[in-house]
């Protein structure tokens, strides 16, 4: 049986501002963030960036049990499309931290190779194919391990549109972490892709976008890096992503895995008195809006007409 919906609501460093991008914004400990995970209700997260949690893999899964949370998995950006590497080993690694906290997902973005989200470049022919293959290797690799492999579409990776994310879905069988947020940002359609490919939908990270702000980051009017500095991203429920229809597309397929709340946030100064806003409170009325679909564990029915 499926575990209702509320329990399946998952966290990740990078809502209190917390990435392995150099220059993002104010960085805060992971004492704080752990412990206001903990205070709002969440029982698992995602590992987040390399050097927040201990090295060592049982190190890793030591420090979240010790706030009394879970890992369900890692963001593992890596190069698939270069022929003088080899992506494998990184993501063996990652598998392997996995696997000592119990997490059942490695959810993998194409890297460009270069650091940050603000520009990439072009794929021919023969990239998508080793890029495609690799991700075959991956998949098979995280499955014998017993863990599930997702591409994650990612503004400013190799794959961030819908067109790429299709191209992916047609050419290899690695499954889908479906980002609600970078999906619309890329010019793709979240809730299509839900709707087409529900079968392929392995993970789920649940963010809302202003689109105005999208739709400048799409013409080149500004950075993706800036434009999640200036709120790019909002509370669930509060933007242009069609979350309640997601969720209730996917629950109605059988979906029944997590949905790691995953608002990207840029701090410009530590939160309290005299610095900047608390991600806390973004965090809380975001799980407060996915409880309201339905306590229960099943979206509220769309509205008639819908």
């Amino acid at each position: 049986m499926t575990a209702p919906l509320a329990r399946r609501i998952a966290g990740a460093p990078i809502s209190w501002g917390v990435c392995e991008v150099p220059g993002w914004g104010h960085q805060l400990e992971p004492d704080l963030v752990l412990r206001q995970m903990k205070d709002v209700g969440l029982s698992a997260t995602e590992f987040g960036p390399e050097g927040f949690l201990p090295d060592a893999p049982a190190d890793k899964a030591a420090t979240l049990a010790s706030y009394g949370l879970r890992a369900v998995g890692q963001f593992v950006p890596v190069v698939l499309h270069d022929p003088g590497h080899d992506p494998l080993p990184q993501v063996e690694a990652a598998i392997a931290g996995l696997l000592a906290a119990d997490a059942g997902t490695v959810v993998i973005a194409a890297a460009t190779g270069t650091d940050g989200y603000d520009t990439r470049p072009a794929l021919d022919d023969d990239g998508w194919t080793r890029l495609l293959a690799n991700l075959d290797r991956i998949s098979a690799s995280a499955a014998a391990a017993g863990l599930t492999a997702t591409l994650h579409p990612h503004v400013g990776t190799m794959i961030e549109s819908g067109e790429e994310t299709q191209r992916v879905l047609e050419g290899c069988g690695i499954g889908l972490c479906l980002d609600t947020g970078h999906l619309l940002v890329g010019g793709g359609d979240p809730v299509a892709v839900a709707r087409r490919w529900p079968d392929r939908v392995a993970h789920v990270h649940l963010k809302d976008v202003r689109l105005a702000l999208a739709r400048r980051v799409r013409a080149g009017e500004t950075t993706y890096t800036a434009a999640v500095a200036d709120g790019m991203y909002t509370r669930l429920g509060a933007g242009d992503v069609d979350i309640a229809a997601i969720v209730r597309l996917l629950e109605d397929s059988g979906y029944a895995g997590w949905y790691v709340l995953e608002q990207d946030t840029v701090l410009h100064a530590p939160p309290g008195p005299g610095g900047g806003p608390d991600p806390l409170d973004d965090v809380r009325a975001c799980v407060a809006y996915l409880l309201s679909l339905d306590t229960a564990g099943r979206p509220a029915p769309a509205p008639a007409g819908e």
